[in-house]
C-alpha cells in the first residue's frame, strides 16, 4: 500500500479548501514585543504580532526570566522523570498550593499542559462516577471534548451559553444519575463569556457537579487575577476549577485545582499525569514567579484593558466586522477559508502585521477569522496602523464592511 499516497491525499484536500495550515518562521526577542523577526521566503523582516496568547508580555518579564534562569542553574535542565518514579520537586509542591490558594480551592495539580489538565481529568473523573452523564457546551475546545470522549460515558451537548437548553437537557436526566457540567469562562474564538452564576444555578437545581475552563480568564480578571469566577464571587460554587500558565503568565503548563478527595483521585487514577515526564523545576519556578507578580500587581492587567478600549474604538472606525463580546479577545470573522489566508498574507507582507487565520475545524466552516489580541506593549500608534491596515486590506479584496 502506497500510505504516503493516502497522506499526500488529504494534504492536498485541505489545501484545496485553503486549509492547509502555514506557520510564519518567527522569532520573538526579549525587549522587543510586540515585535518579532519574521524569516519569509525574501528574508528577515520585522513584523507586530496581533494574536500573541502571552496576553500581558510575562514570557519577557526580567523576574519571571530570572528565575528560569537561577532554577536551572539550581536543579538542571530537565524534571528527570514522572512524579511517580523520578519524585515530586519542592517547586511542583509550592506551585500547587500557589494556585490552590488563587481559586481558594483545598488542592491543586499540575499538567505538562492545559489540555492534558482537561482530557485527563474530565476523563477521569467521568469514569469513576457511575452512569455519568457530560453536559458540554457546544464550543467547548477540543481537550474537553477529547477528555469526554476518552470517558467513555454519555455526553449531551447544550447550544453555546444557552440556558435554556441547558435547562432541557438536565431535567431529562434522572435526579439521582451523576451529571457533570463542563464550560469555559471566555471563550477564546468568539470572546464571549459564560452565564457561570446561572449554570450554578442549575447545577445545584438539578444536583449536578460544575468543571470550568479559565484558561483564558487568569492572569487578567478578578482579585489578583484569578479568573471570571473569582470576578463574580462564584469560585466556591463551582467544583473543579481548571487553567494554564501558558497565557496570560507567559510560560507553559496547566493544573486544576478542587477539594482534596477529587484532585487526589485524579492524581491517583490519570493516566496523562501518571505516565508524563512531569514539568522542569525552572519551567516551574517561572510560572511561580509570573503568577505571584500577576497576583500582587495591577499595573499590566491596568495597560491591557486601556489597550484593549482603545483598540475596539478603532475598529469601529473601521467598519471591519468586529465582534467585541465583553472580553479582551476581538474576533474578525472573515467567512471563508481562501480569503482568511489571503487577509493574513496581505497584512503580513505588505503592512508587517502577523496574525494567523483561524479555519475548520478551530471554528465552523463559515465562520472563518483572524483573532486579535492586544498587550500592554502595543502603543497607541499601532493600534491606529493596524485599523488602516485592516481597512486597505478589506477594501483590496472587497470583503463585507459592517454598516
Amino acid at each position: 500500500m502506497a500510505y504516503d499516497h493516502i497522506f499526500s491525499e488529504h494534504l492536498s484536500s485541505l489545501k484545496a479548501e485553503g486549509r492547509y495550515r502555514i506557520f510564519a518562521d518567527l522569532e520573538r526577542l526579549v525587549g522587543e514585543a510586540p515585535y518579532a523577526l519574521w524569516h519569509s521566503p525574501k528574508g528577515v523582516k520585522k513584523v507586530i504580532v496581533w494574536c500573541t496568547n502571552d496576553y500581558l508580555g510575562m514570557s519577557q518579564h526580567p523576574a519571571v526570566i530570572e528565575a528560569m534562569v537561577e532554577a536551572t542553574r539550581r536543579y538542571g535542565a530537565g524534571s528527570g522523570g514522572t512524579r511517580n518514579i523520578s519524585g515530586t520537586a519542592h517547586s511542583h509542591v509550592t506551585l500547587e498550593q500557589e494556585v490552590a490558594d488563587l481559586h481558594g480551592k483545598e488542592k491543586g495539580l499540575i499538567f505538562t499542559s492545559g489540555y492534558i489538565a482537561n482530557e485527563a481529568t474530565i476523563s477521569t473523573l467521568a469514569q469513576a462516577l457511575p452512569d455519568c452523564v457530560i453536559l458540554s457546551d457546544e464550543k467547548n475546545h477540543a481537550s474537553i471534548i477529547q477528555g469526554i470522549r476518552a470517558s467513555g460515558c454519555e455526553r449531551r451537548i447544550f447550544r453555546h451559553n444557552d440556558l435554556a437548553d441547558l435547562r432541557e437537557k438536565l431535567s431529562t436526566l434522572d435526579p439521582k444519575r451523576p451529571k457533570l457540567i463542563a464550560f469555559i469562562s471566555v471563550y477564546s474564538m468568539d470572546g464571549d463569556i459564560a452565564p457561570i452564576e446561572a449554570i450554578c444555578d442549575l447545577a445545584d437545581e438539578f444536583n449536578a457537579m460544575t468543571y470550568l475552563d479559565e484558561v483564558h480568564a487568569v492572569g487578567l480578571y478578578g482579585p489578583q487575577g484569578a479568573g471570571i469566577a473569582a470576578q463574580l464571587g462564584l469560585q466556591g460554587r463551582i467544583n473543579i476549577i481548571q487553567a494554564n500558565f501558558a497565557k496570560a503568565y507567559g510560560v507553559m503548563g496547566g493544573y486544576i485545582t478542587g477539594s482534596i478527595p477529587l484532585v487526589d483521585y485524579v492524581r491517583s487514577a490519570a493516566s496523562g499525569f501518571i505516565f508524563t515526564t512531569s514539568l522542569p523545576p525552572a519551567v516551574v519556578a517561572s510560572a511561580y514567579t509570573s503568577m505571584r507578580i500577576l497576583r500582587q500587581d495591577t499595573a499590566l492587567r491596568d495597560q491591557l484593558w486601556s489597550r484593549v478600549g482603545l483598540l475596539k474604538q478603532r475598529l469601529e472606525k473601521s467598519r471591519v466586522p468586529c465582534q467585541p463580546a465583553g472580553s479582551h479577545i476581538l474576533p474578525i470573522v472573515v467567512g471563508n477559508a481562501g480569503r482568511c489566508q489571503a487577509v493574513c498574507d496581505l497584512l503580513r507582507e505588505e503592512h508587517n502585521i502577523y496574525v494567523q487565520p483561524i479555519n475548520y475545524p478551530t471554528v465552523p466552516r463559515g465562520q472563518e477569522r483572524i483573532r486579535l489580541t492586544v498587550t500592554p506593549s502595543h502603543t497607541l500608534e499601532m493600534i491606529q496602523q493596524l485599523g488602516d491596515a485592516l481597512e486597505d486590506v478589506w477594501h483590496r479584496l472587497n470583503l463585507y464592511l459592517a454598516a
